[in-house]
C-alpha cells in the first residue's frame, strides 16, 4: 500500500494526519462529489460547494499533489479538465458514507425527535 512519504511516523496520529489532509469541509465536499463521478471544473463549480473559482482551484491542486484526485486534461475546444478520484481518493467513501449517515441521524432528523 503506497504511503505518502510525509506520513506520520506515530500511528496513533494517523487519524490526526488524515483529519488535517482531507477534514477541510470544501474538500470532503469534493471529494463526495467526484464519488459520483468524474466531473469537469465548471461542474464543480456549478454543485454549490461554496466556494470561488480560485479557492476551489487551489483546493484541487492539493488533492491532486496528495494523490486523492486525478486531473485528465481533455483535447476538446476549448480545453477543458476532468477531476476523478485515484484508487485512494475511493478508499474514502467509507469515511464519506459514515459522515453521511451521521449526519442523517443527528443534524438532519426532525428537532426534538428521538433519535436511538
Amino acid at each position: 500500500m503506497p504511503r505518502s512519504s510525509h506520513a506520520p511516523k506515530d500511528p496513533s496520529s494517523a487519524a490526526a494526519e488524515a483529519i488535517q489532509r482531507v477534514g477541510i469541509e470544501c474538500r470532503l465536499v469534493i471529494i463526495q462529489h467526484l464519488l459520483r463521478g468524474p466531473l469537469r471544473f465548471h461542474e464543480l463549480q456549478r454543485v454549490g460547494i461554496g466556494v470561488d473559482a480560485k479557492t476551489l482551484s487551489r483546493v484541487l491542486r492539493y488533492l491532486v499533489d496528495e494523490e486523492i484526485v486525478r486531473r485528465e486534461v481533455l483535447q476538446t475546444r476549448p480545453v477543458s479538465v476532468r477531476y476523478s478520484l485515484t484508487e485512494k481518493g475511493q478508499d474514502l467513501r467509507p469515511v464519506v458514507d459514515a459522515l453521511s449517515s451521521w449526519g442523517q441521524r443527528w443534524i438532519v432528523a426532525p428537532q426534538g425527535a428521538l433519535t436511538r
